[in-house]
């Protein structure tokens, strides 16, 4: 009797064993599933093309004001050091072919001018239409950038689930435009040397706290 009862015991034990170990291996699978915007669209760095069109009238003599501005800021993320080729689209066949021509071979030579190497420049052309009268100039060249995947994915009816869980597009603009706004993207692959000290600014520094014990308030302190 005594050990039939124990061998009961012990059954019970194995069953209760037995189920808890189930709950924890489903509980582990469910647990397993991402429900984080930034693991369902993360930030990759991949090398990519940047381009810039620069519509040219038909009259034009040379490059604008707003066109030098333009091309200024699209180099300003160039890499002097990769040195990628920048290369220059100029429309061929289109009422402007001839203007769009001479502000492309300017393009050239401001581009020299701010750091492009001139064996790093080439020159190319694409057949425009002819009734185009300001077929633009494209200024092309590859770049490492961060980035994500397209925003939009609607899978199915947010409000088809059971589940309080991100919908597919959650997150997505908010890593976008995060992923924007890194000037260096190999700041997301690990931090930077630290910088050698400015020496000259520091003594400037030291000397108005000294200055401060002397009359000068904290709040005139400029860094």
């Amino acid at each position: 009797m005594f050990r039939a009862r124990a061998n009961g015991a012990v059954l019970a034990v194995a069953v209760a064993a037995l189920l808890a170990g189930c709950a924890k291996r489903d509980s582990i699978v469910v647990g397993s599933i991402p429900d984080d915007y930034r693991t369902n669209h993360p930030i990759v760095i991949s090398e990519k093309d940047r381009t810039l069109d620069l519509p040219v009238a038909a009259s034009a003599q040379g490059v604008s004001k707003a066109q030098r501005q333009a091309l200024a800021g699209f180099l300003d993320g160039y890499d002097t050091g990769a040195a990628p080729v920048l290369t220059i689209v100029a429309p061929s066949g289109s009422a402007n072919e001839y203007a769009a021509g001479k502000v492309a071979r300017e393009f050239a030579r401001l581009a020299a001018a701010n750091g492009v190497r001139p064996n790093r420049i080439a020159m190319a052309r694409y057949q425009a239409s002819p009734d185009e009268l300001t077929a633009p100039v494209r200024l092309v060249y590859s770049s490492i950038q961060a980035q994500t995947g397209k925003c939009g994915r609607w899978p199915k009816d947010v409000l088809d689930t059971a589940d309080n869980k991100h919908y597919a597009n959650f997150g997505c603009s908010y890593q976008n435009n995060l992923a924007a706004q890194i000037a260096n993207p190999a700041d997301l692959m690990g931090p930077r040397k630290q910088t050698t000290i400015d020496a000259e600014n520091r003594n400037e520094v030291i000397d108005i706290y000294r200055e401060a014990g002397n009359g000068t308030t904290a709040g005139e302190v400029n860094y």
